[in-house]
């Protein structure tokens, strides 16, 4: 039986880890929320964004936060191209879908560009503020999980902010409800729906950063993370951001607790329990209501 101290300091980093996963399956959940997108290809831009960090660190010696100003408008602008040159020529009854396919094949093509260019190694980037750690106690806290559980709480409170306290966002939800009725008083929702699935990938320029920092990574790393970050947004409730930031936290806990009390074949397998315990029990998630309410 594993000691007080050991459970506790699960419990820490579980919630810590549980942050990162929010910030990584909150973009997940804007593309279904907006247009029921399925996008797979999500993990692969945030491998993209990983590699343009590690370049960006490498080249110009820059911060890998202070990268973040950079590629954040960049994959906002990819995100608004691929929505309307590729998403919006799908047809709306299949749109789930066709839109799994699409982006499998963008994940396919993201892979094999970035094995290319930089080849299959391994990356990373050493920081010499992220590899030590803060006391509690008996409790250590490593200094990269602290800043990836801050950059993911700014980001999610930012994201929060704009989707319920701006104009846009109150478009984007009327969108959402009912897309004829925003229509007819005057809402753009073509240009609405761009700007919602380029705040989605944009979210994960800031998840790419903060994967650098803390996590060696290759161009097939982002086959990892789909499946972990599918269960937390189908036990979030399809769409809902603030669900899925919810399950994050509660699987990244779950998962910590798992690894000091089992092992890690048993912790990765969470995941994937919970998968099927919500398809099984709860459908349309543990944490999320009506769509139009979820933002």
């Amino acid at each position: 039986m594993p000691s007080g101290s050991l459970l506790l300091q699960g419990l820490v980093l579980g919630v810590l880890t549980g942050g990162l996963y929010a910030l990584l399956s909150s973009g997940l959940s804007l593309y279904f929320g907006v247009m029921r997108v399925v996008m797979v290809a999500h993990p692969a831009f945030l491998i993209v964004a990983a590699y343009l960090t590690y370049t960006l660190n490498v080249r110009l010696g820059l911060d890998p936060l202070l990268t973040i100003p950079l590629t954040v408008p960049l994959f906002f602008a990819a995100g608004v191209a691929i929505q309307r040159l590729l998403i919006s020529r799908l047809a709306s009854d299949t749109m789930a879908m066709m839109s799994v396919l699409l982006t499998f094949g963008m994940a396919l093509i993201i892979e094999g560009v970035l094995g290319t260019v930089y080849t299959g190694s391994y990356r990373s980037i050493s920081m010499d503020y992220a590899t030590q750690s803060l006391s509690l106690g008996a409790v250590r806290l490593p200094y990269d999980r602290i800043i990836a559980f801050c950059v993911a709480a700014l980001t999610l409170g930012l994201l929060f902010v704009v989707l319920r306290m701006t104009r846009f966002g109150q478009s984007l939800r009327a969108t959402i409800q009912h897309p004829q009725a925003a229509r007819l008083v005057g809402i753009r929702t073509d240009r609405v729906t761009g700007y919602g699935f380029g705040l989605g990938l944009a979210t994960a320029a800031v998840g790419g950063a903060v994967l650098a920092l803390i996590t060696p990574f290759f161009p097939a790393a982002h086959w990892a993370w789909i499946g972990k970050l599918m269960a937390i947004i189908v036990v979030g409730g399809l769409g809902s951001v603030q669900g899925a930031a919810a399950a994050a936290l509660m699987l990244g806990v779950i998962e910590s607790l798992v690894l000091v009390t089992v092992d890690a074949t048993w912790a990765t397998m969470m995941f994937y329990v919970f998968l099927f315990l919500t398809l099984v029990v709860r459908p349309q998630g543990f944490f999320g209501g009506r769509l139009a309410q979820r933002f």
